[in-house]
């Protein structure tokens, strides 16, 4: 009764409901997952409501035979790039095998006796996010061993825009899987139907692929994550900067990691005092940070929502051309992760030859071009 005054009170004054993620909707994959045998793809992100997904399933009586852990692990955040060994889920005892490392792919041995995976991650959008990466493995290793896949779809916080360049396939990398913009616009159910549908996986074979659809949720939609999806974005202001300033990752400038405000500044001993200034320190999520114990001059973006710097439909290269300007060394500016982060070396290039941000972007037209044809073909969410 109660809620379903709510819903007319809302539907009558024109009332936005939240996006509802695919998790929360029990009543519409519980039938497909009674009396199997069950993994699951999840880290911290994936609950329902305060309660864990792995939780909530174990508690219908279901049976989940083993959790398959990411980037920074299942439950507790780890570093960016740091090792996670496999374990068992101390509250539930339940298997927990990492997708990272060595180890991106499920064996036939750690599917064996699975009858489907579910995969429950909240991404951020970007092609350098590796949960994307992670997806395409599984999808793989389930089409592989003849699994089903049930994705829980969730909203994404930077799916009103697509935007950025094309990679060189020559140049693939587990930050870069796919021939996708930096920005895809796109949630991972419907990201997943593109890697099946234009055959990206091994040998073009297809993933026998369910996707459980977010409710109350289009590409128009900004939705506020309810949690940070990892250790280095810890805020909304952070997801929407994200896509433009982690090309700073590929150069020596610092984004923050080691303060509590990482990936909304930058900054360099060796960039121009203008009055701001931060200092890396060794902290949960990022132990070893760049620049440790280093004072760095550079840029404020702390505030980039309430200046109205974001959110934006489209990437910003501005802070990376100024610093790399800025820089008194242009040969250590960057770094060779630079490269793997842009898929290739056209856009060091571009910036070395001094061309600006708006020539930069007419470069990338085309390939927006054709990819928004692709995108259009797997959108659930009109």
């Amino acid at each position: 009764m109660f809620f379903g005054f709510i819903a007319s009170f809302s539907e009558c004054y024109g009332i936005k409901k939240p996006p509802v993620p695919g998790a929360y909707q029990i009543e519409s994959y519980k039938q497909l997952l009674e009396g199997k045998s069950i993994s699951i793809v999840a880290n911290q992100t994936s609950m329902i409501g305060k309660t864990h997904l792995v939780d909530t399933l174990i508690s219908l009586g279901l049976n989940i035979k083993v959790i398959f852990a990411p980037e920074h692990g299942f439950r507790d955040l780890a570093d960016a790039g740091e090792t996670i060994a496999n374990s068992k889920d101390p509250k539930t005892g339940v298997p927990v095998i990492s997708l990272y490392g060595s180890h991106y792919k499920p064996t036939p041995a750690d599917l064996a006796g699975i009858d489907i995976v579910i995969f429950d991650i909240q991404d951020v959008g970007v092609r350098f996010y590796t949960y994307i990466s992670t997806l395409h493995y599984v999808m793989e290793a389930c089409a592989e061993n003849h699994v089903k896949c049930v994705i829980l779809d969730r909203p994404n916080p930077n799916g009103f825009y697509y935007d950025g360049n094309i990679p060189d396939t020559l140049h693939k990398s587990f930050v870069g899987m796919h021939p996708v913009p930096v920005v895809h616009g796109m949630t991972v159910g419907e990201y997943a139907g593109m890697i099946n549908g234009e055959g990206w996986l091994k040998n073009k074979i297809k993933c026998d692929l369910v996707v459980i659809k977010c409710i109350n949720y289009t590409h128009k939609t900004y939705y506020e994550l309810p949690i940070k999806p990892s250790p280095n974005l810890p805020n909304q202001n952070s997801v929407y900067l994200y896509p433009s300033i982690c090309f700073f990752e590929g150069t020596n400038i610092s984004l923050g990691r080691g303060t509590t405000f990482p990936f909304q500044v930058y900054g360099s001993p060796l960039l121009p005092d203008k009055g701001f200034s931060f200092t890396p320190e060794s902290v949960p999520g990022a132990k070893t940070p760049l620049l440790l114990g280093k004072k760095c001059f550079g840029v404020d973006l702390r505030n980039a929502i309430k200046e109205g710097l974001v959110p934006s439909p489209k990437i910003n290269l501005n802070w990376v051309i100024y610093a790399y300007r800025a820089f008194p060394d242009k040969s250590k500016y960057f770094i060779p992760y630079f490269d793997v982060l842009a898929g290739g070396p056209v856009l060091r290039e571009q910036i070395e030859k001094g061309m600006t941000a708006e020539q930069i972007r007419k470069t990338w037209k085309p390939g927006l071009a054709k990819f928004s044809k692709i995108r259009e073909k797997y959108l659930l969410y009109r």
